[in-house]
């Protein structure tokens, strides 16, 4: 990770140590993927909003998530699950939203708001998915973060314009994101006029998520230069090796911008292990890739208390242990994806062996 100089310290982990803090917030971009290796299985999901009405019309977002399977890295991969989500959203809340193939129970999930009990709501209206790890699930249960941040997008296109909210409505914001995660946890340089949110976020430039070596390595994207667009991606590769479970994966929130290109404002890349007959973590390390306040990195110091907790609970574990200033909202997020590790290996078909 580069930075600039020594960290200080603010704040203590879920172990009484110094959380760190950087003179700068994290700016390194990940950069695309790796290439997929034999035997492994790559989950790759988008979720991308625009706004075709302005900016007070629907957020309609596209998602797309697909697990494939690579026998052999100089050929496409073999798709083994694929979902395809339309959601239309007013301020948060879903008006309608349809999935490829169909799902009727989805209509159960409209007029409800992504975040605090909606991914109850989703388990009861949907149930096994969760259980089965299906890329539906993931599709459906990052629509909380992906909403909440959506907007962001906007200030790559027209700077400073969220710059003049109402006093009333600045106050209100502040109540709800003060002491929200590690990054703007009380006296954290993110927090300024009455609690709220500084608008100085730092933001990287990145380049493209699929490798140019390896076309294949991501389902299609939908690169928009005319109009505003967010994204939110998540690649998750996992393998085999011997008694192990491997997992690489990275994660990123990006905006197309004006002038062309992209813009990230949360970025991570994390990479695990866990015991292949216990299903347990054995290991979790991370990597800030951009990040919007020097604070952000601090929340990593605490993943290494999940080391011992099986892959299957990391959703509900990692909710429990990591809340508030404990923890990153996106890092959080990271880690939970993890827990459909053990269904995506469990798609490999049975004739294939790995390497």
């Amino acid at each position: 990770m580069s930075h600039e100089g020594e960290p200080g310290t603010a704040g203590l982990d879920l172990g009484g140590q110094p959380l760190p803090v950087w003179p700068a917030a994290p700016s390194a971009p990940v950069g695309f993927a790796p290439p997929r290796r034999a035997g492994s299985v790559r989950r790759t999901m988008t979720l991308e909003a625009t706004w075709p009405g302005g900016v007070l019309g629907p957020t309609i977002i596209a998602g797309h998530c697909r697990d494939a399977f690579t026998a052999d890295p100089a050929r496409a991969p073999a798709v083994l699950a694929e979902d395809r989500l339309t959601v239309s959203a007013q301020e948060r809340t879903i008006v309608h939203l349809t999935a490829e193939p169909p799902h009727p129970e989805l209509a159960a999930l409209e007029g409800t708001r992504p975040g605090g009990k909606f991914r109850a709501t989703l388990n009861e209206a949907l149930p096994g998915e969760r259980e089965a790890g299906t890329p539906l699930y993931l599709l459906l249960d990052d629509l909380a973060g992906a909403t909440l941040v959506a907007r962001w997008a906007w200030s790559r296109w027209f700077p400073g314009w969220a710059t003049a909210p109402t006093e009333e409505g600045r106050k209100a914001h502040a109540a709800g994101m003060l002491g929200a995660c590690t990054g703007l946890r009380p006296g954290s340089s993110g927090i300024v006029d009455q609690g709220a949110p500084t608008l100085g976020q730092n933001t990287s430039a990145v380049g493209p998520l699929a490798n140019p070596a390896d076309p294949d390595g991501w389902h299609p994207l939908t690169d928009l230069t005319d109009e505003i667009q967010f994204r939110r991606a998540r690649r998750i590769d996992a393998w085999m090796e011997g008694d192990t479970i491997r997992i690489d994966t990275h994660f990123q929130d990006s905006a197309n911008t004006r002038e062309g290109g992209r813009t990230a404002l949360h970025e991570y890349h994390l990479t695990a292990e866990a015991d292949a007959r216990t299903g347990l973590l054995t290991r979790i390390e991370a990597h800030a890739g951009t990040l919007p306040y020097p604070e952000c990195p601090g929340a990593m110091s605490n993943l290494r208390f999940l080391v011992g907790t099986p892959l299957t609970e990391l959703r509900a574990r990692v909710l429990q242990m990591l809340r508030r200033t404990n923890g990153c909202t996106h890092l959080n997020d990271v880690v939970r994806s993890l827990a459909e590790v053990p269904a995506m290996l469990s798609r490999i078909p049975e004739e294939t062996t790995a390497p």
